[in-house]
Protein backbone atom coordinates (compact mmCIF):
# COMPACT_ATOMS: atom_id res chain seq x y z
CA UNK A 1 0.00 0.00 0.00
CA UNK A 2 1.30 3.46 -0.90
CA UNK A 3 2.04 6.19 1.64
CA UNK A 4 -0.91 8.16 0.24
CA UNK A 5 -3.28 5.25 0.94
CA UNK A 6 -1.80 4.42 4.35
CA UNK A 7 -2.11 8.01 5.53
CA UNK A 8 -5.62 8.28 4.05
CA UNK A 9 -6.65 5.25 6.07
CA UNK A 10 -5.22 6.83 9.23
CA UNK A 11 -7.20 10.02 8.56
CA UNK A 12 -10.34 7.94 8.25
CA UNK A 13 -9.55 6.01 11.43
CA UNK A 14 -9.43 9.21 13.48
CA UNK A 15 -12.56 10.54 11.71
CA UNK A 16 -10.72 13.50 10.20
CA UNK A 17 -12.82 13.12 7.04
CA UNK A 18 -16.45 14.20 6.95
CA UNK A 19 -18.70 13.71 3.90
CA UNK A 20 -22.15 15.29 3.57
CA UNK A 21 -23.49 15.65 0.04
CA UNK A 22 -27.00 16.64 1.14
CA UNK A 23 -25.84 19.43 3.47
CA UNK A 24 -22.43 20.53 2.17
CA UNK A 25 -19.98 22.57 4.21
CA UNK A 26 -19.27 26.21 3.35
CA UNK A 27 -15.62 27.21 3.10
CA UNK A 28 -14.23 30.67 3.82
CA UNK A 29 -14.05 31.21 0.06
CA UNK A 30 -17.82 30.71 -0.15
CA UNK A 31 -17.43 27.42 -2.00
CA UNK A 32 -19.83 24.61 -1.13
CA UNK A 33 -18.03 21.41 -0.29
CA UNK A 34 -19.41 17.91 0.34
CA UNK A 35 -16.12 17.04 2.02
CA UNK A 36 -14.27 18.41 5.03
CA UNK A 37 -10.82 17.13 5.98
CA UNK A 38 -9.81 18.20 9.50
CA UNK A 39 -6.09 17.49 9.79
CA UNK A 40 -5.94 19.31 13.12
CA UNK A 41 -7.26 16.15 14.75
CA UNK A 42 -3.92 14.47 14.00
CA UNK A 43 -2.27 16.25 16.92
CA UNK A 44 -4.59 14.48 19.37
CA UNK A 45 -3.50 11.00 18.22
CA UNK A 46 0.17 10.32 19.05
CA UNK A 47 0.53 7.31 16.71
CA UNK A 48 -0.74 9.31 13.73
CA UNK A 49 1.24 12.38 14.76
CA UNK A 50 4.43 10.31 14.93
CA UNK A 51 3.66 8.80 11.52
CA UNK A 52 3.24 12.24 9.97
CA UNK A 53 6.44 13.52 11.59
CA UNK A 54 8.42 10.56 10.26
CA UNK A 55 6.93 10.67 6.75
CA UNK A 56 7.41 14.44 6.48
CA UNK A 57 11.06 14.07 7.48
CA UNK A 58 11.59 11.22 5.01
CA UNK A 59 9.90 13.17 2.22
CA UNK A 60 12.07 16.22 2.84
CA UNK A 61 15.25 14.13 2.89
CA UNK A 62 14.29 12.49 -0.39
CA UNK A 63 12.77 15.40 -2.32
CA UNK A 64 14.67 18.35 -0.82
CA UNK A 65 18.03 17.08 0.49
CA UNK A 66 19.50 20.61 0.34
CA UNK A 67 16.94 22.04 2.79
CA UNK A 68 18.53 24.35 5.36
CA UNK A 69 15.37 25.36 7.22
CA UNK A 70 11.67 24.49 7.48
CA UNK A 71 8.91 27.10 7.54
CA UNK A 72 5.44 26.29 8.86
CA UNK A 73 2.40 28.11 7.53
CA UNK A 74 0.31 29.47 10.41
CA UNK A 75 -1.43 28.00 12.07
CA UNK A 76 -1.94 24.37 11.12
CA UNK A 77 1.45 23.92 9.45
CA UNK A 78 3.36 25.03 12.54
CA UNK A 79 3.20 21.92 14.77
CA UNK A 80 3.96 19.44 12.00
CA UNK A 81 6.78 21.59 10.65
CA UNK A 82 8.30 22.00 14.11
CA UNK A 83 8.15 18.25 14.76
CA UNK A 84 9.77 17.43 11.41
CA UNK A 85 12.44 20.10 11.91
CA UNK A 86 13.27 18.64 15.31
CA UNK A 87 13.66 15.17 13.82
CA UNK A 88 15.85 16.52 11.01
CA UNK A 89 17.80 18.83 13.35
CA UNK A 90 16.98 21.80 11.14
CA UNK A 91 16.10 25.39 12.07
CA UNK A 92 12.38 26.21 12.10
CA UNK A 93 10.47 29.40 11.39
CA UNK A 94 6.83 30.14 10.72
CA UNK A 95 4.87 32.52 8.53
CA UNK A 96 1.78 34.44 9.62
CA UNK A 97 -1.04 35.20 7.19
CA UNK A 98 -0.19 38.88 7.69
CA UNK A 99 2.26 40.91 9.79
CA UNK A 100 1.59 40.92 13.53
CA UNK A 101 -0.51 43.92 14.57
CA UNK A 102 1.71 44.88 17.52
CA UNK A 103 5.17 44.41 18.97
CA UNK A 104 7.76 43.84 16.23
CA UNK A 105 5.01 43.52 13.56
CA UNK A 106 6.71 40.43 12.16
CA UNK A 107 5.12 38.23 9.53
CA UNK A 108 7.95 35.70 9.70
CA UNK A 109 8.83 34.48 13.18
CA UNK A 110 12.25 33.01 13.90
CA UNK A 111 15.62 33.54 12.27
CA UNK A 112 15.76 33.56 8.47
CA UNK A 113 19.12 34.05 6.78
CA UNK A 114 18.96 35.63 3.30
CA UNK A 115 19.61 32.99 0.66
CA UNK A 116 18.70 30.15 3.04
CA UNK A 117 17.13 27.15 1.28
CA UNK A 118 13.68 26.75 2.83
CA UNK A 119 11.01 24.07 2.56
CA UNK A 120 7.52 25.26 3.47
CA UNK A 121 5.30 22.97 5.55
CA UNK A 122 1.52 23.11 5.13
CA UNK A 123 -1.20 20.88 6.54
CA UNK A 124 -3.69 21.12 3.67
CA UNK A 125 -3.75 22.60 0.17
CA UNK A 126 -7.10 23.61 -1.32
CA UNK A 127 -6.85 26.54 -3.74
CA UNK A 128 -3.22 27.04 -2.74
CA UNK A 129 -3.60 30.79 -2.37
CA UNK A 130 -2.75 31.09 1.34
CA UNK A 131 0.13 28.63 0.93
CA UNK A 132 1.61 30.59 -1.96
CA UNK A 133 1.17 33.88 -0.09
CA UNK A 134 3.43 32.40 2.61
CA UNK A 135 5.93 31.42 -0.09
CA UNK A 136 5.93 34.98 -1.44
CA UNK A 137 6.44 36.43 2.04
CA UNK A 138 9.48 34.20 2.49
CA UNK A 139 10.86 35.11 -0.93
CA UNK A 140 10.35 38.80 -0.19
CA UNK A 141 12.39 38.30 2.99
CA UNK A 142 15.26 36.77 1.00
CA UNK A 143 14.56 33.05 1.37
CA UNK A 144 15.28 30.58 -1.40
CA UNK A 145 12.06 28.54 -1.26
CA UNK A 146 12.95 25.19 -2.82
CA UNK A 147 9.56 23.55 -2.34
CA UNK A 148 6.58 22.75 -0.15
CA UNK A 149 5.53 19.64 1.73
CA UNK A 150 1.87 19.32 2.70
CA UNK A 151 -0.01 16.62 4.52
CA UNK A 152 -2.94 16.61 2.11
CA UNK A 153 -4.15 18.15 -1.14
CA UNK A 154 -7.57 18.18 -2.76
CA UNK A 155 -5.78 18.26 -6.11
CA UNK A 156 -7.86 21.08 -7.57
CA UNK A 157 -6.75 21.94 -11.13
CA UNK A 158 -6.52 25.65 -10.27
CA UNK A 159 -4.20 24.88 -7.35
CA UNK A 160 -1.90 22.81 -9.56
CA UNK A 161 -1.78 25.66 -12.07
CA UNK A 162 -1.03 28.19 -9.33
CA UNK A 163 1.89 26.18 -7.95
CA UNK A 164 3.30 25.68 -11.44
CA UNK A 165 3.01 29.40 -12.18
CA UNK A 166 4.74 30.25 -8.89
CA UNK A 167 7.47 27.70 -9.65
CA UNK A 168 6.93 25.84 -6.39
CA UNK A 169 7.41 22.08 -6.25
CA UNK A 170 4.63 20.57 -4.11
CA UNK A 171 4.92 17.16 -2.46
CA UNK A 172 2.06 15.78 -0.34
CA UNK A 173 1.71 12.76 1.92
CA UNK A 174 -1.81 12.02 0.68
CA UNK A 175 -4.47 13.39 -1.63
CA UNK A 176 -8.17 13.47 -2.37
CA UNK A 177 -8.07 10.62 -4.89
CA UNK A 178 -6.36 8.25 -2.46
CA UNK A 179 -8.72 9.29 0.33
CA UNK A 180 -11.83 8.60 -1.75
CA UNK A 181 -10.49 5.24 -2.94
CA UNK A 182 -9.80 4.09 0.62
CA UNK A 183 -13.09 5.51 1.94
CA UNK A 184 -15.02 3.70 -0.81
CA UNK A 185 -13.19 0.42 -0.19
CA UNK A 186 -14.07 0.66 3.51
CA UNK A 187 -17.72 1.46 2.66
CA UNK A 188 -17.41 4.86 4.32
CA UNK A 189 -18.46 6.49 1.07
CA UNK A 190 -21.24 5.02 -1.04
CA UNK A 191 -20.21 3.95 -4.53
CA UNK A 192 -23.11 5.95 -6.01
CA UNK A 193 -21.76 9.12 -4.32
CA UNK A 194 -18.27 8.75 -5.80
CA UNK A 195 -19.24 10.40 -9.10
CA UNK A 196 -20.70 13.46 -7.33
CA UNK A 197 -17.58 13.76 -5.19
CA UNK A 198 -15.38 13.60 -8.27
CA UNK A 199 -17.48 16.28 -9.99
CA UNK A 200 -16.92 18.54 -6.99
CA UNK A 201 -13.13 18.11 -7.09
CA UNK A 202 -12.98 19.02 -10.78
CA UNK A 203 -15.11 22.16 -10.39
CA UNK A 204 -15.42 23.17 -6.71
CA UNK A 205 -16.31 26.80 -7.46
CA UNK A 206 -19.48 25.89 -9.39
CA UNK A 207 -20.48 22.64 -7.67
CA UNK A 208 -23.88 22.72 -6.01
CA UNK A 209 -25.05 25.89 -7.74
Amino acid sequence: MSTASIFAEKLLQIKALKVNIEEPYTWASGWKSPVYCDNRKILSFPHVRDYVKSELANTILEAFPDAESLAGVATAGIPHGALAADLLRLPFIYVRSKPKGHGLTNQIEGVLTPGQKVVVIEDLVSTGMSSLEAVQALRDAGADVIGMCALFTYGFPQAEEAFEKANVKLITLSNYTALMEVATSLSLVKAEDSEKLQEWRLSPATWGK
